[in-house]
């Protein structure tokens, strides 16, 4: 149903490629206002040491057009990959700062005015690693962050249950996108051969889908009323 986003205003982070590109461009088509939040790979490490940016991106996003309706966290960051006898403490504490804590500072930052407009809509981008951490040994930090995104979100919405504001999680599944690329071109010496050969089978099997599939589950999920969802497109990423 072309336009059912009519007249809402959207932020979605990390827009700039992928999975994040392909949702605001569905939500433009529905008629949505976006804002694009993108930031390479070296930027969001270099964000993660003040995650109060999110709070600065709310409010750019409402000055320029208005009330924030819907808040896609899509943003991410996979490192550090590897052994965690060889991880740096400090690296592992900012996946939880880019993965999790900016996710919660953007939502808060717009939440009080969908809470008293009765209506908004809140997607976190989380993996299949959540459901299975064990899945993908040397990326503890991204299997042990995207949980607690998962934890968060549907904490938080039992807490708006009610209030028209509903809150979910996006499993995208095997896509093809930078993340899984770049993983692909670590040395194997470093990440684990097993995580190495895992992405590589990936990509080999021709089952990766294109980003616009999860992006039309994130824009189901937008125009939907249910909250507290777990959408899985059925593949372990």
């Amino acid at each position: 149903m072309p336009g059912h986003l009519e007249d809402k205003v959207a932020i979605v982070t990390g827009a700039g490629r992928g999975i994040g590109r392909a949702t605001a461009a569905l939500l433009a088509r529905e008629g949505a206002d976006v804002a694009c939040v993108a930031r390479t790979e070296s930027e969001l490490a270099e964000a993660a040491a003040d995650v109060r940016a999110a709070g600065l991106i709310a409010a750019r996003a409402q000055a320029a057009l208005g009330d924030v309706d819907i808040v896609v966290n899509n943003a991410a960051t996979v490192t550090p990959v590897g052994p965690t006898a060889a991880v740096d403490p400090d690296q592992w504490a900012r996946a939880f700062a880019v993965n999790v804590v900016s996710p919660m500072r953007l939502t808060r930052a717009v939440l009080d005015g969908m809470i008293k407009r009765g209506w908004g809509r809140i997607v976190n981008v989380s993996s299949g690693i959540a459901a299975a951490p064990g899945s993908m040994v040397g990326m503890n930090a991204y299997a042990a962050s995207k949980a607690a995104l998962e934890a968060h979100t549907l904490n938080l919405a039992a807490e708006l249950a009610g209030t028209g504001v509903t809150v979910n999680i996006l499993r995208p599944g095997m896509v093809d996108t930078a993340m899984p690329a770049w993983i692909r071109a670590q040395p194997p010496a470093q990440i684990g051969a097993a995580l190495h050969d895992r992405f590589i089978t990936m990509r080999d099997s021709g089952l990766m889908a294109p980003p616009t599939r999860p992006a039309s589950m994130i824009v189901n999920l937008l125009a939907g009323q249910a909250t507290g969802q777990v959408a899985d497109a059925g593949h372990r990423t």
